[in-house]
This record gives C-alpha cells, structure tokens and sequence, in this order.
C-alpha cells in the first residue's frame, strides 16, 4: 500500500538582526517553527501557507533577477542647427 502524500507548504521570512538584515529566505513550514523555537525575534514571518516551493521562491526574489529594462534602440533626430 502507497503511504498518503504530505503536502508540505512553504514560508518567506526576513531576517530583522545582524548583517543578514532585510535579506528574505524561504522554508517549509515545519522548519518555519524551529527557527522560530532556536532564535525567537529574529526573522520576521512575511507570508505563510504557499503552496509551492517555486512560488515562495518568487515572493522572497520580488524583482531581483528580473530582465532589465533597456532603451529603444530608436535614435533620435538630429537637432537643427
């Protein structure tokens, strides 16, 4: 017989002390809890319940490797002298 599946859910937290500070991170939320049983007040929850490591992923980066924005390559005219 096939064990039932666990679906595990994730969490984006931000580190609020020391030179991690700002930086956000993700986890399950079962390893959520044990940080927050080692080092209470440390991080700060940013959101809970996601269903996918790839969407948590994406949460914690915001824009960051994102493609940049470039300029047209459209010239412009030249001024009349």
């Amino acid at each position: 017989m096939r064990e039932p599946e666990t679906t595990e859910t994730w969490v984006v937290f931000q580190a609020l002390q020391g030179a991690q500070s700002g930086i956000r991170s993700i986890c399950t939320e079962s390893e959520w809890t044990d940080i927050l049983a080692r080092k209470p007040g440390v991080n700060q929850l940013v959101q809970a319940g996601i269903a996918s490591e790839t969407e948590a992923e994406k949460l914690a980066r915001g824009t960051s490797g994102d493609a940049k924005q470039r300029p047209s390559r459209r010239s412009t005219p030249p001024a009349d002298v």
